[in-house]
């Protein structure tokens, strides 16, 4: 199988800030509805259309011009996605498949470094 058999679209974009509620007010205010919001993180999920920002309490490039901290692909399997990129020789970041308690189930989870440096992440929410 290839590593295209594991997602089919783009989850989320990564965006860190120094103001959560700064950070949903602006979202809000062009458009976006708040469409989760977690503790473990603290994280909140806004969304307009198909586009879903994910936005955290930053990291080293939160209030720089393009703070973008990653891109998330829906991913139905991250064990078998996580696999195939281990085969494929890809930059993992993560020695194994990440879990967090976000939405009903949880989501699992791994990052790997395109040859730019971008983060790029498979993503799955865990399904009952």
């Amino acid at each position: 199988m290839a590593l295209t058999d594991y997602f089919d679209d783009i989850q989320h974009v990564g965006v860190p800030t120094t103001d959560l509620d700064r950070a949903e007010k602006f979202w809000s205010s062009i458009g976006f509805k708040k469409i989760g919001e977690f503790a473990a993180g603290p994280v909140k999920f806004m969304q307009y259309g198909h586009l879903v920002i994910e936005t955290w309490l930053g990291d080293e490039g939160t209030g720089k011009p393009g703070a973008i901290n990653h891109i998330s692909m829906n991913t139905s399997d991250a064990d078998a996605a996580f696999e195939e990129a281990k085969k494929m020789g890809l930059d993992l970041i993560d020695t194994e498949v990440q879990h967090l308690p976000f939405w009903e189930h949880g989501i699992k989870f791994f990052n790997v470094r395109n040859p730019d440096g971008v983060i790029v992440e498979f993503c799955e929410k865990v399904k009952g």
